[in-house]
């Protein structure tokens, strides 16, 4: 088949055509969530869908920050999620730099066991977390869900594999230097880690930005609520407000489309070095 001049192989085109196929369908619910946050609410489900609202409701855009304190509930989510992942970020690449450059006794057991806790589903261990959280005091304040996400093993395993990667040789050169630890890993580890550390960027801050369980548990008051919370107020005991929901939603996903696109070269490059190395 020739396109533009250009001989391509019939089975290119097909697999182009199956990724713009599934790249459409991906997006189809976020092209949804976008027109229903225009429309009246009896407009929300209407069958075939319009997709431009010949009408659009931007006032629903105005609304959402008079109807609910939407502006604190997103600086109480910004407030979280940026601790949370400045947190992560230095756990676990502080944790990981010992597991994959330092040689101590049962390091690998000890490896082996903190990574097996990713195994275990949260809501096992959610009653105990929560007895601790309040005996120590910190019921209903954000310090309850940054102290409980300040740490994963997830990203400990994710920043070993990509130090794993980065030769002994460096760190022994800088030892004979005259370095402590704490100095390679500042100035060698973490300077040669960006893509691993944006891809942890990545996952911490939607993971956190993105919770709804842990401040349903810990937060009760209304003014240390988070976004994810604050949704379900447009939802009363008998409707919902379908169109501001998918406002708010839209208001919501901005910061975490904001931080992947910011990242996305980093997130590939990391992913690829970093997620497959053993």
């Amino acid at each position: 088949m020739k396109i533009f001049g250009r001989k391509i192989k019939l089975s290119t085109v097909a697999l182009y055509a199956l990724i713009i196929v599934i790249t459409i369908i991906m997006l189809l619910p976020f092209a949804w969530m976008l027109s229903a946050s225009l429309k009246f609410n009896r407009e929300v489900f209407e069958f075939p869908i319009h997709w431009i609202p010949e009408n659009p409701r931007w006032s629903n855009y105005v609304q959402i920050w008079t109807k609910i304190p939407l502006g604190l509930f997103v600086f109480n989510t910004a407030k979280i999620t940026i601790m949370v992942t400045l947190l992560q970020l230095f756990t676990s690449s502080f944790a990981a730099y010992a597991f994959a450059k330092l040689k101590f006794p049962y390091r690998d057991v000890l490896f082996l066991g903190y990574i097996a806790t990713i195994a275990m589903p949260w809501q096992v261990y959610m009653v105990p977390q929560f007895i601790l959280m309040r005996e120590f005091g910190l019921y209903n304040t954000h310090w309850a869900l940054i102290a409980l996400q300040a740490f994963t093993a997830f990203g400990v395993f994710l920043m070993k594999q990509f130090y794993m990667s980065i030769p002994d040789e460096l760190c022994e050169a800088a030892r004979v230097d005259g370095m402590n630890e704490y100095q390679i890993w500042w100035k060698i580890m973490l300077p040669l880690s960006k893509p691993a550390l944006s891809t942890l960027t990545i996952f911490t801050f939607v993971f956190a930005w993105n919770d709804f369980l842990g401040p349903m548990i810990y937060l009760t008051q209304t003014d240390l609520k988070t976004i994810q919370i604050g949704l379900r107020m447009f939802i009363s005991q008998y409707s919902a407000e379908y169109g501001l929901i998918m406002a708010a939603s839209v208001v919501a996903i901005i910061p975490v489309l904001a931080v992947f696109l910011a990242l996305q070269r980093f997130f590939v490059e990391g992913v690829a070095n970093a997620g497959l190395k053993g």
